[in-house]
């Protein structure tokens, strides 16, 4: 289920060899004095029976590859890397993908900061 800001997945019945998962994904732009303007996640949920919490900044140049970096935060959870919780249903990352470009005021064709990808786990 996704809305702006929100994004919750479930593990859907009968796919084997994947864990028993109810992630969210909270998200939304923060300023930084230092970095400039970030886009802040927080993960919640369970994989498997075990509770988590996940936090994690994204400089906006970078904002754009969020459904890799929400994969290996929930792959650090137990999460296998193929049961994303944003590739899964391409409805719903074609939602987020756009609602990201919308706060964060993304234009196509904007430069990216090599340095920001290594700051920001790729």
């Amino acid at each position: 289920m996704f809305e702006p800001g929100h994004l919750n997945r479930k593990k859907q019945p009968g796919i084997p060899g994947v864990p028993d998962f109810d992630i969210d994904v909270y998200y939304d732009v923060r300023r930084d004095p230092k970095e400039g303007v970030l886009l802040h996640f927080r993960m919640s949920g369970q994989v498997n029976g075990r509770t988590f919490t996940d936090e994690f900044d994204m400089h906006r140049d970078t904002a754009f590859n969020f459904a890799s970096r929400i994969a290996k935060a929930a792959a650090k959870q137990g999460l296998p890397v193929n049961a994303s919780p944003i590739m899964r249903s391409h409805s719903e990352y074609d939602a987020m993908f756009a609602d990201i470009r919308k706060k964060l005021d993304i234009r196509t064709g904007e430069p990216v900061n090599f340095d920001n990808l290594e700051k920001d786990g790729f």
